[in-house]
């Protein structure tokens, strides 16, 4: 099973990205998230979303992010960008007892 993430890249501050993640191959997708690592700190909890629509944030995103899915498909639309969201954007997918991650993609926000 292959987990792509798509959707990084430089920003400025202010800017908006929108990140998409998708299975190789069909999955129950119990819950997704996205976890990101900054340098020289450890993973943390972005957002995730459950099978059923639930959503939790990380308190330093919310109101500014939003973590969506149709089909198959997780997508977070990151608004109001600031440089300390600058990180590696890592996608996790929970299906049953397996735990799935992607490659990461790099976020830079920056002027």
């Amino acid at each position: 099973v292959q987990v792509v993430e798509s959707g990084g890249g430089l920003v400025q501050p202010g800017g908006s990205l929108r990140l998409s993640c998708a299975a190789s191959v069909s999955l129950f997708l119990e819950v997704m998230g996205w976890y990101r690592r900054a340098p020289g700190k450890e993973r943390e909890l972005v957002a995730t979303i459950t099978q059923g629509g639930r959503t939790n944030y990380a308190d330093s995103v919310k109101g500014r992010f939003t973590i969506s899915r149709a089909d198959a498909v997780m997508y977070l639309q990151m608004n109001s960008l600031k440089p300390e969201d600058t990180a590696v954007y890592y996608c996790n997918i929970l299906s049953g007892s397996a735990t799935y991650w992607g490659q990461g993609t790099q976020v830079t926000v920056s002027s």
